[in-house]
């Protein structure tokens, strides 16, 4: 025996709505939760059936004292079906005058475009040479390092790392100095010292004489000017 199909939201709302045009009456929503089950809408639902009308324009409401109040009359279902349609009447034109213009678009591109062997050869010569452009620019990619501008910025870039190496070396001689002013009976274990962090008897500034940079970079001072620099 199969089973009994529930009624469809759209149907619900148009058994609702026919309680209010037969009755053409106000009604509270526990009245219409009452008279709801004999249009085969179940209580629970009637609520969200009726909202979902309110949201519409299909039922009106309104609050009078503590009570809130639902009705509609097929006059304003009327007003509201003919404000629709000619909302879409309206949509419709406007989609149909973009249409045209759409269409006077195309038929204006086509002109000059027909189908010939010069207009071939001239798409063929185009795809070549859209295809060698490719080409180009895959080439240019495998000579990137090699670009002035790349390695102009490579040279700041070295310059730059070049004169930090340079101030921090600045830095440990200071430190060592310092150290040795401060500490002079310590010399042998400030030098052990000295040997396990790297800092040997070669330690020294950095040279950049197989690197064409700047003048200024090979300045010896620089480093120390920099550092006099940092701590001002």
């Amino acid at each position: 025996m199969s089973k009994k199909r529930g009624l469809s939201l759209e149907e619900k709302r148009e058994k609702m709505l026919q309680i209010f045009y037969d009755s053409q009456d106000f009604f509270l929503l526990k009245e219409l939760e009452k008279m709801g089950p004999k249009k085969g809408v179940i209580s629970q639902s009637v609520k969200d059936v009726i909202q979902s009308l309110v949201d519409d324009d299909l039922v009106a409401k309104d609050k009078i004292g503590i009570s809130v109040y639902f009705w509609s009359l097929p006059s304003c279902a009327g007003n509201q079906l003919r404000s629709v349609r000619q909302k879409l009447e309206s949509d419709l034109q406007g989609s149909n005058k973009r249409l045209a213009e759409l269409v006077d678009q195309c038929e204006a591109l086509k002109k000059g475009r027909e189908e010939s062997e010069e207009r071939t050869e001239a798409l063929a010569q185009l795809k070549d040479i859209e295809k060698k452009h490719k080409e180009l620019k895959n080439e240019m990619v495998q000579f990137a390092d090699n670009d002035p501008a790349t390695l102009e910025a490579m040279r700041a870039a070295i310059e730059v790392a070049h004169q930090s190496a340079n101030r921090w070396t600045d830095n440990i001689f200071t430190l060592r100095q310092w150290c040795s002013n401060n500490f002079p009976q310590a010399k042998e274990q400030l030098e052990h010292l000295y040997t396990e962090a790297g800092i040997t008897e070669d330690f020294d500034y950095l040279e950049l004489s197989s690197f064409p940079l700047s003048s200024s970079s090979h300045d010896p001072e620089t480093p120390k000017q920099l550092l006099v620099d940092d701590q001002a």
